[in-house]
């Protein structure tokens, strides 16, 4: 083989592993930019849902409104376990990757002099339901003034009953020695007497009070709701179809209702995050009807979409939503 024909040949299989490496290289990126694209339309249509603590029920609504949302296909809702609805505030005011938030509405209250703007910054889609306040005590309780300086059990720290509960106290002009103790615990205490009352904060009926053996005597002290609870709390009863042996028939005992809320960042009209949450809030609103089917948590029966919440503004996208619907719409029937 002469020197040109070597050459040659040399040159015919540079050309053809250049040839190669391009066609590869071609080939790579066109599958980067293929991913970029699966990327970046899942991105553009996920929200991050604050939930709660995993033995709560605002993880388990939040899980339900992935399961009716995500079936659509055009936005994707990541329910995220969190430590309690009065944290989740600080979560959709501050940690990335979350649009959406389930949130109590006086847990606002911890916020106000740290943003005072919070009722601008944050907004709601969503009344979701309300967790009615139980103040359950010894026979020799007769009123909330006899609690004054007593033990008095509102449940662990971080559940809605440790927060709310002795704002609520607060609020009432009552002092008492507060605890926060796992609520089964501490009822095994109070039959002993060594606890004068516990609170709850969750909504009726509680299976503790429903399923439990009481003696006589021990009671729901009334709430009654004034000017003092108007902005974060709603007027409730406790009565006998909710708890048959300790409510006597055709009696209702006054208390009040802390809403939960599904709440988003009052982000502006034309950024991108307003756009996801608005995605976010058809997909939701046109499918409520599904969380009311078997197989979901009952307490979607009772909410209507039309229902406002104490404290907070509605977010634009979801109001703007509700008055395009009909009535029938708006009340989640078909």
């Amino acid at each position: 083989m002469t020197f040109l024909t070597r050459l040659i040949t040399v040159l015919m299989v540079t050309l053809a592993l250049c040839g190669s490496s391009i066609a590869q290289s071609r080939r790579t990126s066109s599958a980067i930019s293929g991913e970029a694209q699966i990327r970046d339309r899942l991105n553009a249509g996920t929200i991050g849902l604050a939930g709660g603590l995993l033995e709560g029920a605002p993880i388990r609504f939040a899980t339900e409104i992935a399961r009716v949302v995500n079936d659509g296909g055009a936005v994707h809702v990541l329910p995220i376990v969190t430590r309690g609805p009065t944290e989740n505030v600080n979560d959709l005011l501050y940690l990335r990757g979350v649009d959406t938030a389930i949130i109590n509405s006086d847990s606002l209250e911890e916020y106000k002099s740290q943003v005072p703007q919070i009722r601008q910054r944050i907004t709601y889609l969503l009344s979701l339901f309300p967790s009615e306040l139980h103040i359950f005590v010894r026979p020799e309780i007769r009123s909330l003034s006899d609690l004054a300086g007593k033990k008095v059990n509102f449940n662990t720290q971080g559940t809605a009953a440790a927060y709310s509960g002795p704002l609520i106290f607060s609020r009432l002009g009552v002092d008492v020695e507060k605890m926060f103790i796992p609520h089964p615990v501490a009822l095994e205490q109070m039959k002993r007497g060594e606890i004068a009352g516990v609170v709850f904060v969750t909504s009726k009926p509680v299976d503790a009070f429903v399923k439990g053996k009481w003696e006589e005597g021990f009671k729901f002290l009334p709430v009654e709701y004034g000017s003092k609870f108007e902005d974060y709390y709603l007027p409730s009863y406790l009565e006998q179809a909710d708890y048959p042996n300790l409510v006597p028939k055709g009696e209702r005992i006054a208390t009040i209702a802390v809403p939960t809320i599904l709440a988003s960042f009052n982000w502006r009209t034309g950024w991108s995050r307003y756009r996801r949450v608005a995605r976010f809030v058809d997909e939701l609103f046109s499918r409520a009807d599904k969380l009311k089917s078997p197989g979901f948590d009952a307490k979607w029966k009772d909410v209507n979409l039309t229902t406002r919440a104490p404290g907070l503004e509605r977010f634009q996208a979801a109001q703007e939503w509700l008055d395009r619907a009909s009535p029938s719409k708006q009340s989640g029937h078909p």
